[in-house]
């Protein structure tokens, strides 16, 4: 756990970090990708009332903390995801780029080591740390190794143009599919989980 009391993270520097859509309106890059995975997550009624109930605790969710880039494939499914968390529980959502501020990613090293992102940051009220959720749900992190077959050919060096395209969009697809949707769905789950465990 993160000591509050050591955080480059303040309630000043909280309030001044973005709100989602500044951050979209911010990007450079895959904007229509963060579109479709923010189009494409709905918060079921369940899980909102769940989530609801979870800010209504005494030490509950009330502000979360998004690290990212625009270029991470992590990020543009995620960080959507968040969005729709923070709309149906009413928690305050603030992004901040990752590579502008890697004081606050020093904090939230995945296994103390690799700056992974997305990294969700949720604080009481009062702005007491919680707990903090890392870059994919554990689900995606099994299925990866079933698609290890379709990363390699995206990453094929010797791979003819034809080959490339064609491995791209495979990767496009996928994107799109049922397997990419399960996670953004099972990212809710997982951050409902880590709440509740943390708040009890």
């Amino acid at each position: 756990m993160v000591q509050q009391k050591d955080s480059v993270v303040t309630p000043e520097r909280f309030a001044a970090g973005m709100r989602y859509d500044e951050y979209v309106a911010s990007i450079e890059r895959n904007a229509r990708r963060f579109a479709d995975n923010y189009e494409g997550t709905t918060v079921a009624a369940g899980d909102a009332a769940a989530l609801r109930a979870l800010v209504a605790r005494p030490n509950g969710p009330a502000k979360m903390l998004v690290l990212g880039e625009d270029w991470c494939p992590d990020v543009f499914r995620g960080m959507p995801v968040f969005a729709r968390i923070a709309e149906a529980s009413g928690i305050e959502m603030r992004v901040f780029p990752r590579d502008q501020h890697k004081d606050i990613m020093a904090e939230f090293l995945a296994n103390g080591e690799f700056e992974s992102i997305p990294v969700a940051v949720f604080y009481t009220r009062d702005h007491r740390y919680i707990a903090h959720w890392i870059e994919r749900p554990a689900l995606a992190n099994q299925q990866m190794r079933e698609l290890a077959p379709m990363y390699a050919r995206l990453r094929k060096p010797d791979a003819s143009d034809e080959e490339r395209a064609a491995a791209k969009q495979e990767y496009i697809d996928f994107q799109n599919g049922p397997v990419w949707g399960g996670w953004r769905q099972e990212t809710i789950s997982e951050v409902i989980r880590l709440l509740d465990d943390a708040t009890r």
